[in-house]
């Protein structure tokens, strides 16, 4: 009987590893992006959680989630990129070098949204503690570039030259290899430190949003739903399903909820809503949970919830 089970289980390794392995295989263009976190900045488990969403993790129902990135392959030009620098890159980046593209450098470049902790804490790794590597790309705005420059330990980064920068412009558009474009734009978020940016992502075939962190969607100067219908895939932000859903005051934390966010495309075909990758998920947020009912229902409507390791290609 023992044996019998050991053989169950090595049969049921397999396949997870095969299966695994066929989706990695599964997308044709050489270019592509892949989800390598969906988290909020705080994660998931999330510290000092003691509710249920977070004892789904500690009582093994639930999986870690790493902190929102995305990145971006490119294996004509062999280069790869990372949107992002979460608490989790250490191993987001062992992602891209196992699962997508190995080579001697170990990024091409690192874009940078805002200075909100989960998006540029990962910055750290890359220091004389860690990894210790000279003139890794780090693409950021003004502002962002400013703050890092002139806060520690974040100045040593620089001072020992472990990142060098690569200035960014809003609306200003820059070629990161033969077929791939990237192009910065603002966003209104809550710019303590640095201003907020949106990335466009253009391939030889198709394009992607990524707006990971905005406050309401009516507070920015452009339509969203005009904005995705020019686009073939929109992740966008998904903090939290809905107001009340945290015991503090949301107003705190302003992001469209994505009953929000579902109201605005609720007439728009399938095809249309079909773009909407709802990311950065809350912990809180019931949707970031693989089989809540939430989450099944955004998808039964048509909308899309990104998950660890999803290919998108370009």
């Amino acid at each position: 009987m023992k044996h019998y089970l050991l053989f169950l289980l090595s049969i049921l390794l397999f396949s997870c590893d095969e299966k695994k392995s066929e989706t990695a295989k599964s997308i044709q263009s050489p270019q592509y992006i892949t989800v390598l976190g969906t988290a909020q900045d705080g994660g998931y488990p999330h510290i000092g959680c003691q509710r249920e969403c977070c004892t789904n993790f500690y009582e093994g129902r639930s999986q870690k989630q790493k902190v929102v990135s995305l990145g971006l392959i490119d294996k004509e030009d062999q280069k790869k990129f990372i949107f992002e620098a979460t608490p989790d890159i250490s191993t987001q980046l062992d992602d891209l070098e196992r699962n997508h593209l190995q080579k001697e450098t170990i990024i091409d470049g690192v874009f940078l949204t805002h200075a909100h902790i989960g998006h540029y804490a990962g910055l750290m790794y890359f220091g004389r503690e860690a990894l210790g590597k000279k003139d890794i790309p780090v693409y950021a705005m003004p502002k962002m570039i400013e703050f890092l420059t002139n806060n520690g330990p974040w100045s040593q980064l620089i001072d020992l030259q472990n990142i060098v920068f690569n200035d960014l412009k809003k609306d200003s558009t820059i070629q990161v290899s033969a077929s791939l474009k990237v192009t910065p734009f603002l966003v209104p978020h809550r710019d303590e430190f640095s201003e907020t940016v949106g990335y466009k992502i253009e391939g030889k075939n198709k394009t992607a949003l990524f707006i990971p962190d905005i406050n309401k969607w009516n507070l920015w100067k452009k339509d969203i739903v005009a904005e995705v219908k020019k686009v073939d895939y929109a992740f966008l932000d998904a903090t939290f399903l809905k107001d009340g859903e945290i015991n503090r005051p949301m107003s705190e934390v302003p992001h469209p909820f994505i009953e929000e966010t579902v109201t605005l495309f609720q007439n728009e075909p399938t095809e249309i809503k079909n773009k909407v990758i709802f990311i950065h998920f809350n912990h809180t947020n019931p949707a970031l949970q693989p089989n809540s009912k939430e989450r099944k229902a955004l998808e039964k409507s048509g909308f899309k919830v990104a998950s660890e390791g999803d290919l998108y290609a370009l």
